[in-house]
């Protein structure tokens, strides 16, 4: 059907008049669908991009609505072929049902991503859909169009592992300080110290977005696993000689492209870096990162004791001496939130669903390992150290996905026990 009377009959079918730049972009994207050479495929697929970036949010919007509703599969052509296979399951038909089902919009995005730039623009296009999918609904088709192709295009046979250092271009290096989700990079002198020779900064890149980070983490090379994070982030920290360390700390891991939420690349990072790591540093024994405790102090609202919540409840309880008892006490409430809080069988926590998941070991609990602000809000100044040991990560990767077993330390464990264990005062319910 061309574009001409795909648009009379959208018109005609209640979808009311078009705004000219989105019917003018609709016409082109029929057009794009329609051609089969590639030379004016490419053409119409830049203007097509082209008339998309120069709408603005509310036009966007309304071509959004226009490919939920209308760039759908046909429920008659779905049931007819969903028919036929089930009279006749051979391949022939099959192939036919799996073509009535996809939406004509797939095919749409392929042929935009033909256009110099096309992936960047689809990406972005992901992140406007993500920013509205919940108040409307309908757009959760076009979001999971667009994940199906992001997540075949951006596996990791077509990702580029780089160490970043202070020899990057300066625009990269501005995008790390933009980026860092984690631990704010306060300006140029802050990053360079992070790129010094006893810390490393890798990323992944895309052939299709050579100068933009898909996702970055930043190492620490340490004697021992650290338990404090503000020594890591001093940049005026005197420089240790990589050579004498026996631990990579991964202190922090960022996701730079919102458009490729929910694609996971962060245990493809951590695992290959601490390969690489290995290579160049035999000696390192282990690779174990610090890792913030995000939902904790939310759970403790919800769930522990009035007594305890009113001892913390001033901003600067933590200041100056803090009772052993106090620290004990959310110690172990925090061990037993990290093994016992979960939500459909895996833990409430996302950093823990994701090193647990990987396959690390939950290692170790760090008192006021974080005291900015940020890290008494979030997790009463609590950090988390998993440890991935290279020779145990398949197995307690397939625990965890088919038992949703946690690999915890016994010292972890205990803890768990000893909040179990209390008194029922404070204790959660």
């Amino acid at each position: 059907m061309g574009a001409t009377s795909f648009l009379r009959r959208l018109l005609g079918s209640g979808q009311g008049s078009l705004d000219r730049p989105v019917h003018d972009l609709l016409s082109l994207c029929e057009s794009l669908l329609s051609e089969s050479g590639e030379y004016a495929s490419v053409a119409l697929a830049r203007n097509a991009l082209a008339a998309y970036e120069a709408l603005d949010a509310r036009l966007r919007e309304e071509f959004f609505d226009v490919l939920a509703r209308h760039y759908s599969p046909s429920p008659e052509a779905v049931s007819a072929a969903a028919s036929a296979y089930q009279a006749e399951p051979s391949p022939e038909n099959l192939l036919k049902l799996e073509d009535a089902v996809e939406p004509a919009r797939r095919e749409l995005f392929r042929r935009l991503n033909m256009a110099p730039g096309g992936t960047a623009a689809l990406i972005e296009m992901r992140r406007q859909v993500l920013k509205g999918v919940r108040t409307r609904p309908l757009w959760r088709g076009i979001d999971a169009d667009l994940m199906h192709l992001l997540r075949s295009w951006f596996n990791r046979g077509f990702l580029r592992l780089e160490r970043i250092d202070w020899h990057s271009s300066a625009i990269l290096l501005e995008k790390l300080i933009q980026y860092e989700a984690v631990h704010a990079i306060e300006g140029w002198h802050d990053l360079r110290r992070r790129l010094e020779a006893d810390r490393r900064c890798f990323a992944f890149f895309h052939p299709q977005l050579p100068d933009e980070p898909i996702i970055f983490i930043e190492v620490a090379l340490t004697r021992g696993m650290s338990a404090q994070v503000q020594p890591l982030l001093d940049s005026r920290a005197p420089l240790a000689a990589p050579q004498k360390a026996d631990s990579a700390i991964f202190y922090s891991i960022t996701n730079c492209q919102e458009g490729l939420r929910g694609i996971s690349f962060g245990n493809q990072l951590i695992k290959q870096v601490a390969e690489d790591l290995k290579r160049e540093f035999p000696h390192l024994r282990r690779f174990a990162t610090l890792s913030p405790i995000p939902g904790f102090r939310a759970w403790l609202e919800k769930n522990a004791g009035r007594e305890l919540l009113a001892r913390i409840a001033d901003p600067a309880w933590h200041l100056g001496d803090v009772p052993e008892e106090l620290q004990k006490q959310l110690t172990r409430l925090c061990a037993y939130y990290l093994l016992h809080a979960k939500q459909d069988g895996e833990p409430l926590d996302a950093v823990a669903r994701f090193h647990l998941g990987n396959g690390a070991v939950l290692e170790r609990l760090n008192w006021m390992a974080d005291s900015s602000e940020q890290g008494v809000a979030r997790s009463a100044g609590l950090m988390v150290n998993y440890v991935y040991w290279l020779a145990e990560l398949e197995k307690n990767h397939e625990r965890y996905v088919h038992e949703h077993a946690i690999a915890a330390s016994s010292v972890v464990e205990k803890l768990a026990k000893d909040h179990a264990a209390e008194p029922s005062k404070g204790k959660v319910a």
